[in-house]
C-alpha cells in the first residue's frame, strides 16, 4: 500500500487472503515518497516467491502502475478512496495504464479489496488444488448465505 492511512482499506483484501488460508506480506511502498523501496520490492517480488501483487493506492495512484512496470507478476489495483474525489482520482489513475503494462483494476474502497484478495486467491488456485477448494467452499458458503426470503 502506498501509505499506513491506507490499510483501513487493504485490511479487507488480508482477511479474505487469511479466510482463504493464503499467505501473503504487507508492505508500506510509496512510488512517490519512497521510490527506491518501490523498486527494490518490485524488481524482487518474483524472486521471493511471490506469484501476485496486489497495490493499492490513492491520490494519484501510481503505485499500481510502477508495480507493474517493474514485475512479470500480476498486479491487481486497489484504488482507496480519497478525501477529495471520494477514490475516483485513484481509480482512473490505476484503470488508464498505456498499452503494454496491464493492471487488474478493482473497484473503489473496501469492496475492492475484498475482490482483489479474491481474485489473487483465484489466480493462485490455478495451479494449487486444495486453495482451488477452499475458494470453492468459500463461494458456496456466500452464496448459502443470502437468505430466499426478505423477512
Amino acid at each position: 500500500m502506498g501509505s499506513t492511512s491506507d490499510w483501513e482499506t487493504m485490511r479487507h483484501a488480508a482477511e479474505t487472503l487469511d479466510a482463504l488460508g493464503v499467505a501473503y506480506e504487507t508492505k508500506v511502498v510509496s512510488a512517490h515518497r519512497t521510490p527506491q523501496r518501490l523498486y527494490d520490492y518490485a524488481k524482487s517480488a518474483a524472486d521471493r516467491g511471490l506469484k501476485v501483487v496486489i497495490a493499492g493506492a490513492g491520490g494519484a495512484a501510481h503505485l499500481p502502475g510502477m508495480a507493474a512496470a517493474m514485475t512479470h507478476l500480476p498486479v491487481l489495483g486497489v484504488p482507496v478512496e480519497s478525501k477529495a474525489l471520494k477514490g475516483m482520482d485513484s481509480l482512473l489513475s490505476i484503470v488508464q495504464m498505456p498499452g503494454g503494462i496491464p493492471v487488474g483494476t478493482l473497484a473503489i474502497g473496501k469492496p475492492g479489496a475484498i475482490n482483489a484478495g479474491l481474485l489473487a486467491a483465484a489466480i493462485l488456485a490455478t495451479s494449487d488444488d486444495a486453495l482451488a477448494t477452499r475458494l470453492k467452499a468459500w463461494r458456496a458458503a456466500q452464496t448459502d448465505a443470502v437468505a430466499e426470503d426478505p423477512a
